[in-house]
């Protein structure tokens, strides 16, 4: 039986963590992510970090923006590497706040491989992404034994044009998974030629697709409508961002409720 004096203590955590903040509302954050927000002496957030989650920093931490939103760049993503090392090289604590997940289009491998060559370890914490959030406050379920297999996670922001080497994401082939769940992040701009792709990769136009906006916040919104309806346009003009877009038979789901409808 090993002497309980003589047991090595807990390695302290590393110097950096890149903690995932959630989708919103600040007490969705994790306890190891709050934890270590509380522990910081230097916390450099983004742009869906709250105020009610900075409060729970250290007095004297030093806090420092860095965040981005589509149209209005506070940082490109290489001065916020940058700025990682910088203040892990002071010796002080430092955390990383990201809104959702750091893995789930938060750039977080970025920054980790950026600590990494310059030699310096991080840990990271995850966070309930954003897809996670707006189907539990929609009540739909992402998978669902009669409806759903799985779920893709999908990016809309990237290049749309045919042929462009930077568009990663088929939709044609997307549309023609059955039984899977789309979660399109950062699509709301995009819909309707996203639509048309689904459409045109033999998606049926009465599939059922949620849009909801600011997940978890007290303004958050839920609309309604097909994919068909969503190729016309008519969703832009009426959704608030941040918002993520849900696809698939699983919509609406959960308890029968009235849906608004566009």
């Amino acid at each position: 039986m090993n002497n309980p004096s003589q047991q090595t203590p807990p390695a302290p955590p590393p110097r950096v963590s890149l903690v995932g903040a959630g989708p919103g509302a600040p007490d969705l954050i994790t306890v190891r992510g709050l934890k270590r927000l509380r522990e910081a002496e230097i916390v450099i957030y983004d742009s869906l970090a709250g105020e009610e989650l900075l409060a729970e920093c250290a007095s004297g931490a030093e806090l420092i923006f860095a965040g981005k939103r589509s149209g209005a760049h506070g940082a490109r993503q290489e001065e916020i590497n940058a700025l990682l090392v910088e203040k892990a090289r002071t010796g002080r604590r430092v955390v990383r706040l990201k809104g959702g997940d750091p893995f789930i289009f938060g750039r977080g491998g970025e920054e980790v491989l950026a600590l990494a060559a310059a030699g310096i370890a991080c840990e990271i914490i995850p966070g309930v992404t954003a897809a996670i959030a707006a189907g539990a406050a929609a009540q739909i379920p992402l998978t669902h034994r009669a409806l759903a297999s799985g779920v893709l996670f999908l990016t809309g922001h990237e290049s749309l044009k045919p042929g462009d080497a930077a568009a990663r994401v088929h939709w044609e082939c997307a549309a023609a998974l059955p039984g899977i769940t789309l979660c399109i992040y950062m699509g709301v701009k995009n819909l309707p030629v996203i639509a048309g792709r689904l459409l045109a990769g033999g998606m049926p136009a009465e599939t059922p697709l949620a849009v909801i906006s600011n997940a978890t916040l007290p303004g958050e919104t839920m609309l309604y409508a097909s994919v068909g309806e969503a190729a016309s346009g008519k969703i832009n003009e009426a959704v608030e961002t941040p918002a993520l877009v849900l696809v698939g038979s699983v919509v609406p789901g959960g308890p029968a409720r009235h849906h608004p409808r566009f």
